[in-house]
Parts: structure tokens; C-alpha cells; sequence
């Protein structure tokens, strides 16, 4: 396991292979230095490939779908605008952190990222803040969500791998996020603030890039006086929907499983009409579809979208999703193999002897998995299959625990072989020492913060 780990690693931090590439050669070499034949090798790997793509690769295409509606509509706008024109100063850098875990909810970190950058830039403008008081905030909205949230792809895939229950999964996740949220975003914002000193607001980030076109200080000063006659808009100019109807939207998939948890609390009774329904219409699928459908009316008609453009859009929103899917599907295949060649066994003898937490032991291997490979999705995926089997007689609460330590673990410390952390760094205009200062001590603080929340709801639980 370790030789397979190292080779994956070393070929994407060292030989800059894709990570999709890179689990592929690591379960070989996994397989044979195990002496695991060829035939059986493949038959592992690709069975789980197949079983993790079929059960969370429609997830994610959905859930880009609808993100790629909440942007084209402008109903991210909207929503943003709406809730910072309620805003004071003081209140801005919550208000962020509100925006960007609302926002955070159905879409992709690095989505999120662009579409949100611009908004930050202009909050700063407007509010005449410091650029960090309000960017660390709606930073960790994002990424608190996409750690330790589903539908995100990461705890989605944690959450098949160790076979949890989603409705667990999803109302612990969000008990732990929103502390984590308001310790890592606002508080440590000032700090951040602090340590890295004043930063002048990057000329070119704010003049031109983003989602859904970042505008200049002065052409930000036309719009808002556009906005108070005509409306938000979206792009090319369309009405954005209105606020009520993208909140509903973005929020509905959310209500469904939450609603479906609830019920299984309640009912816990799989003969009952009402549990079969609510655990029909509260399934993944169905509620993200659900969500999709209304979005296309209350997002897409609402901004005047015609059919054919809706259907462009949603075509659209799939291409960028297709390393993800690879990635994600490799990671099961990786996984796959882990188990088929008896690795989980090991690891769990192995903690057992070491009397560690196995929430613990799931966050200390998501965490070296990150530092080494840069990649939250891969240390996800790798750090499931290797925690798999100390899942076996948990409670579902418990189970979902241990997702969620994974996904904090996936989080920790970012640094310069994490594609986000050049991206934060190029949009914020900083040096890679303030990034390290900002964003990476950022992420640690929301790694740690998350495992040790988690762990005394272990204890509670």
C-alpha cells in the first residue's frame, strides 16, 4: 500500500502526470508488488470504477448543471447583491461567509472561486475594507462546504466508500461546518489580515475575469446605478431571476435529504407510506434532479433563457466536470484494489494495535495524502478505501463521523501543489508568502478546527 501510495504521489507532484493517469499506474504497481494477476487486477480496478461513476458521477453532472444555471442566470448575483445591500461594514465579512456557503452549496470549489472572486473585489471597493477581511471569509465558505458537505464530490465519494448513511452524513456535516465556518472565516480573517499586511485590490483580477465577467471600478459604478433601474442581470444582459425563486432553487436539494433524515428519525419504519416516499424524493438523485428541473424554470425562464438556450447551457456545464468524473472514478478503482488485495485488513489490525481513533486515523491519512499530492478529491477517494474497513459494525452516526474526518482531513494545509492555491494566490494578487500566511494557514485552521469538533461529537454520540 505504501509503494502504491508513493508511486501515485511522486507521479503527480514530481512527474506532473494527471492525477486520473497517476491512481491508474499506482493500482498496478499496488497489484503487482502484491502479486495480484493481471486479469484480476483489471477485473478489481475496473468494477470499481464502474460502481463509484455509477453511484456519484451523476450527482456531480447534476450538480454542475445547476451551478452552471445559478451563473448564467445571474441568480448569483442576485442573491450576493441582495444580501450585501442589507449589510453594514462591521457585518461585511459575515455576510461573505453566508454568501459563499449559500453559493458553496451546489457548486465545485473552483467555480465557486470565479464566481465569487469578482463579488469579493467589489464588497472590498465598496465597503472600503481590507481585501482579506472579507476574501478569507467567503475563501472558507467554499471550502468548509466542499470538505464536509454532500452533494459535494468528496464527501459523496467518502460517503459511498464507506458506505454511510447520507442523512447523518449531511445534518453532522453541517453541525460541524458552521462553527468551523465562523472560527476559519470571519475571526481568522482579521488575523490573516494581520500576518499579511494591507494588499492593494489586483487592477486586472478586478477588470476582467470571473464567471460572469468581472467588471472595473468605474464600469461597477454604471452597473449599480443599471441595477437600481433595471434589475440585476445576468449574462449578456438577461433579467436575473429573482431573489426568493435562486435561493428556493439552490436550497431545495437540501430540504429534500434533510427532510428524508428527519423522517427516517421519526418513522423508521420501511413499510410506512410516508417514509417510502420522503426516502424516494430524499435520495441524491432525485432531489438534485429536482433541484435541476426547477432551476430551469426559476433560474433559466425567469431570465428570459429560451428552451434552446437552457439546453445549451446544460450542455455546456458538463465538459468542465470531465476530469473530475476520471479522477473520481480512478480513485474507486484505487480503492477497489486496496480492498481486493486485503490492504484495509492490514490497516485495521494496524490501528487496532496502536489503540488510535479510527476518526482520527481517517483524518491523519487524508492529511498526509493531501501534503503530498495537493489534491483534496484524491486524499478523499485514497483516504476512504483505506478506512473502509474500520467503518465495519460502526453505528451510522459514527460512519458519518468518519467521513466527515476524512473530508477535514482532505483540506489540510494547501500549498504549491494545489492548483488552488495558485488560484487564490494569481485573483488576490498576493506573493506566495502571503498566500502560505492567508489561504494555506486558512485551510489548516479549518482541517483542524473540523477533526476536533468531530471528535467530541464522537465522544457525544
Amino acid at each position: 500500500m505504501l509503494i502504491g501510495v508513493a508511486v501515485i504521489v511522486l507521479l503527480i507532484t514530481r512527474l506532473k502526470l494527471h492525477p486520473f493517469l497517476a491512481l491508474v499506474l499506482g493500482s498496478g504497481v499496488l497489484a503487482a508488488v502484491a502479486g495480484v494477476p493481471f486479469d484480476k487486477l483489471m477485473n478489481s480496478f475496473t468494477a470499481g470504477l464502474g460502481s463509484t461513476v455509477a453511484s456519484v458521477g451523476v450527482l456531480i453532472g447534476l450538480g454542475a448543471m445547476l451551478g452552471r444555471l445559478l451563473a448564467d442566470s445571474g441568480g448569483a448575483n442576485r442573491i450576493a447583491d441582495t444580501v450585501l445591500s442589507r449589510s453594514g461594514p462591521r457585518s461585511l465579512p459575515w455576510t461573505m461567509a453566508l454568501v459563499a456557503a449559500v453559493l458553496g452549496l451546489p457548486l465545485f470549489f473552483e467555480i465557486g472561486v470565479v464566481l465569487l472572486i469578482p463579488i469579493v473585489l467589489l464588497v472590498a471597493r465598496r465597503g472600503n475594507l481590507p481585501l482579506l477581511r472579507v476574501g478569507i471569509p467567503a475563501l472558507a465558505g467554499l471550502s468548509v462546504l466542499h470538505g464536509l458537505v454532500p452533494p459535494h464530490p468528496g464527501p459523496l465519494v467518502a460517503v459511498d466508500a464507506l458506505h454511510a448513511d447520507l442523512g447523518p452524513t449531511l445534518a453532522l456535516g453541517l453541525l460541524v461546518a458552521v462553527p468551523t465556518l465562523v472560527i476559519a472565516g470571519p475571526l481568522f480573517g482579521r488575523v490573516a489580515e494581520r500576518w499579511v499586511g494591507p494588499l492593494e485590490l489586483p487592477a486586472a483580477t478586478a477588470a476582467g475575469s470571473g464567471a460572469d465577467g468581472a467588471r472595473g471600478q468605474d464600469e461597477a459604478r454604471e452597473q449599480d446605478g443599471e441595477r437600481e433601474q433595471d434589475g440585476i442581470r445576468g449574462q449578456d444582459g438577461v433579467r436575473a431571476p429573482s431573489f426568493g425563486a435562486t435561493l428556493a432553487t439552490i436550497l431545495l436539494p437540501v430540504v429534500l435529504m434533510l427532510a428524508k433524515a428527519l423522517c427516517d428519525v421519526v418513522i423508521d419504519d420501511d413499510k410506512a407510506t410516508a417514509q417510502r416516499i420522503f426516502d424516494f424524493i430524499g435520495s441524491p438523485l432525485i432531489a438534485l434532479l429536482a433541484a435541476v428541473l426547477l432551476g430551469m424554470v426559476t433560474l433559466g425562464r425567469a431570465a428570459g433563457f429560451t428552451r434552446a438556450r437552457i439546453s445549451g447551457t446544460i450542455d455546456r456545464s458538463l465538459a468542465p466536470i470531465a476530469g473530475v468524473m476520471f479522477i473520481v472514478g480512478a480513485g474507486g478503482g484505487f480503492k477497489q484494489t486496496l480492498v481486493d488485495v486485503g490492504v484495509g485488513t492490514v490497516i485495521a489490525d494496524w490501528a487496532n494495535g496502536w489503540h488510535i481513533s479510527a476518526l482520527l486515523l481517517g483524518w491523519l491519512v487524508a492529511v498526509g495524502i493531501r501534503l503530498a499530492t495537493g489534491s483534496a478529491t484524491v486524499a478523499t477517494v485514497t483516504a476512504a478505501g483505506i478506512a473502509a474497513p474500520l467503518a465495519a459494525g460502526m453505528t451510522s452516526t459514527h460512519t458519518a463521523l468518519l467521513v466527515l474526518a476524512v473530508g477535514a482531513g482532505s483540506l489540510f494545509f494547501s500549498h504549491v501543489n494545489d492548483a488552488g492555491f495558485w488560484l487564490v494566490k494569481e485573483y488576490f494578487g498576493m506573493s506566495v508568502g502571503q498566500t502560505f500566511k492567508s489561504w494555506s494557514a486558512m485551510e489548516t485552521v479549518i482541517s483542524v478546527v473540523a477533526i476536533v469538533f468531530i471528535l467530541l461529537l464522537g465522544l457525544v454520540f
